[in-house]
């Protein structure tokens, strides 16, 4: 690998099942999973819309908020959904299906499948079994995931690289994950799991905001992640919800984030969004500048502007493929070359798994440009 470009994929995705969750749980929770076995669902798709033969291994689905994921999908232009119509799983963009297990237990496959694809190293966006309406199960189940995660990464410690799931139900036990992992080599972010409503700049999270500003480490926001309701309001239309969820979703976070004068208060502490798009980023920069002074109602003393806490090199956004070189060239440009990311969306199906650095390679970047979106920007954001 020495002779080429050196590849960081900075949105890749870690589901394991509950049948490796429970290993790492501990002995108070496992005395009540009998009472959860209502929750269990069997997995009977894979994460790129392979389908699964028995024996199956399960998720835990707990009560979740509404949206166009949670009913019969609507298509555009009519007044409500086909009754007889199921919805259908995404299509595969990529060539052909990772190998299905890569995003839970069989990590030396996965790593098998990031050499073919040319990536050295990974940072797994960690998805774990959260909306009980008791929060001690959740919490139960988000110690459990990072248990795992540290025992999965540790297997390939130059390899892969994740984040410290934390919840917003009970902050205390997310400051104490935080000084848990963050010293570990794999920890480099956290993911924030938020209550529907509960805004990412609520004062009530500046204790866990301080454990990450003291280990360090990068807040990670990634498209669809809880708690946001701009998600759900969506019309039951799935091209809507990919369409405008994603950047929206990230879109708010973003501007909560700064708004709120959280870069100012916590130095240490960087921020990312995955899988949100990027083209979005100079606009937004722009709005937000506009109206700090039209509409104020941001945090008083605010020490930069907008578009100088996008630009400080605290900020990175990773790439999606499909908004191209030249939404690339136009962020460089405006906003500066240190702020993207690749990153594939391994092992989902909108990955173009195997050829997801191969269709970055062919985009006519200068090569300090490439580079930088390739390894370096994601070695400063993860301080690899």
């Amino acid at each position: 690998m020495a002779d080429r470009q050196k590849v960081f994929d900075a949105d890749t995705h870690f589901q394991p099942a509950a049948e490796s969750i429970v290993q790492f749980l501990d002995k108070a929770m496992v005395a009540r999973l009998p009472d959860l076995e209502e929750f269990k669902t069997p997995v009977t798709t894979g994460r790129a819309g392979q389908a699964i033969e028995p024996p199956y291994r399960h998720w835990y689905r707990f009560a979740r908020g509404g949206g166009w994921g949670a009913g019969k999908p609507r298509h555009l232009g009519e007044a409500g959904p086909r009754e007889s119509e199921e919805r259908h799983f995404q299509t595969f963009m990529g060539e052909r299906y990772p190998t299905l297990g890569v995003e839970d237990h069989l990590i030396d496959i996965r790593v098998a499948e990031m050499d073919e694809e040319g990536v050295d190293a990974q940072i797994l966006v960690p998805s774990a079994f959260t909306g009980h309406t008791d929060p001690t199960v959740d919490v139960a189940f988000i110690q459990a995931l990072n248990r795992f995660l540290d025992h999965s990464c540790g297997q390939h410690p130059d390899r892969l690289y994740s984040m410290i799931f934390t919840t917003a139900r009970d902050i205390p036990a997310s400051v104490a994950e935080v000084k848990a992992w963050g010293n570990k080599k794999w920890a480099k972010g956290i993911y924030l799991d938020l209550p529907l409503d509960y805004p990412i700049d609520h004062p009530d999270l500046h204790p866990l905001w301080a454990a990450v500003d003291d280990a360090g480490l990068t807040m990670c926001h990634h498209s669809f992640a809880t708690g946001y309701p701009g998600y759900r309001d969506l019309w039951e239309n799935p091209f809507i919800g990919r369409t405008a969820g994603h950047p929206w979703g990230a879109m708010r976070s973003v501007a909560a984030f700064f708004g709120s004068g959280l870069f100012d208060k916590y130095p240490n502490m960087k921020y990312a969004v995955m899988e949100s798009g990027f083209g979005w980023l100079p606009f937004w920069a722009k709005r937000m500048e506009d109206q700090v002074v039209y509409m104020g109602y941001v945090a008083e003393n605010l020490q930069r502007s907008m578009t100088e806490y996008m630009t400080d090199g605290r900020f990175f956004c990773s790439i999606v493929l499909h908004e191209g070189p030249e939404m690339v060239r136009m962020v460089s440009e405006i906003l500066g070359d240190h702020i993207l990311m690749f990153g594939s969306d391994y092992p989902h199906a909108e990955s173009r798994f195997p050829i997801s650095v191969k269709t970055i390679d062919d985009w006519p970047l200068t090569d300090e440009v490439r580079r930088k979106i390739m390894w370096d920007n994601a070695a400063r954001c993860f301080d690899l």
